[in-house]
């Protein structure tokens, strides 16, 4: 590591598509190795857009922390697709760097907080050196591109007036922000004009967002549905408003059966499955934009269920 990082400490979240997975074990490896300037979280492997946008909302919603910096390492095959989808979530600059001295131009330019790596262009040892470059290098420091030079004082005084511009440039995709209600009971809004969205991967749920980072919402599920065991980067807090569902956390090897004014907290990681047993509605909050991850099929996950339930083909 080279030793300009100094006493600066790092969050870094990592994740890659199956192009990139052995790049993305060899990066963090190396990371790891190094834990007196970086912690690392490695979120896994998904769809390089998915995995991309796991990294950037986890760096995205992090809080300021000079002590503490959060970044993110993204790997697919070629490194642009995850550079695209993690370049769409506010505060993130990611660039995809093939040299050392990409990436120590990005982050003296640019003020990079997520590298993008080719899992199929770039071997372990460029990666590495490519990831002491960027985790060593100041915004605004000597680089390649200024001859290895302090910066002239007109490109200084850009530095100076860059990130704030930077940030100050609107999400494009986010939608128009909703008229405020004209009652001022909040909870009779919420549940008049709420609008639910399809949770595809669990067939039965629907879930509406009414808050974002932290994030809240209000989700609902048929009676007979299942959530496939699974887990996420948050933990959250959950309240059942009606209805009746069981819980298993197989992290802990508990379960828990839930009915109208329970509540439930799952830590972050925590692998657990879900049936509902009648229709049922809920409320839940977490740290952070939503993400999930899937540990089993649907099939598995309701061959599982109807085991420990004791249920037969007939009752099915």
């Amino acid at each position: 590591m080279a030793a300009s990082a100094g006493s600066r400490r790092f969050k870094i979240f990592a994740a890659a598509d199956g192009f990139g997975e052995p790049l993305k074990n060899a990066v963090v490896a190396h990371l790891r190795a190094h834990s007196s300037v970086a912690d690392v979280v490695d979120l896994g492997v998904d769809k390089y857009y998915s995995a991309a946008a796991a990294v950037a909302r986890s760096v995205s919603s992090s809080p300021p922390d000079p002590a503490h910096e959060a970044r993110g390492v993204v790997v697919c095959g070629t490194g642009a697709g995850v550079t695209i989808f993690a370049n769409k979530y506010p505060g993130v600059y990611a660039t995809h760097c093939s040299s050392a001295a990409d990436a120590v131009n990005t982050r003296s330019i640019n003020a990079c907080n997520v590298l993008a790596l080719s899992g199929m262009a770039t071997p372990p040892e460029a990666a590495a050196a490519i990831a002491d470059a960027w985790l060593a290098t100041p915004f605004r420091a000597p680089c390649p591109a200024s001859g290895d030079a302090p910066w002239p004082e007109d490109i200084q005084k850009f530095f100076d007036v860059a990130p704030g511009e930077m940030a100050s440039i609107p999400e494009g995709s986010a939608p128009p922000a909703a008229p405020e209600p004209d009652s001022t009971c909040a909870i009779c809004c919420l549940r008049k004009g709420m609008e639910f969205e399809p949770v595809d991967i669990m067939p039965g749920g629907e879930m509406r967002i009414v808050r974002e980072s932290p994030t809240s919402a209000y989700v609902r599920f048929k009676a007979g549905s299942v959530e496939p065991a699974h887990h996420h980067t948050f933990g959250h807090d959950l309240v059942v408003i009606k209805g009746k569902k069981k819980v298993w956390n197989l992290t802990k090897k508990e379960s828990y059966d839930l009915v109208d004014g329970d509540f439930l907290f799952t830590p972050a990681g925590d692998v657990h499955r879900v049936k509902y047993l009648q229709d049922t509605e809920f409320f839940i909050r977490w740290d952070g934009h939503w993400d999930i991850f899937l540990d089993e099929d649907l099939e598995t996950a309701r061959n599982a269920i109807d085991a420990e339930l004791g249920v037969v083909d007939s009752d099915k």
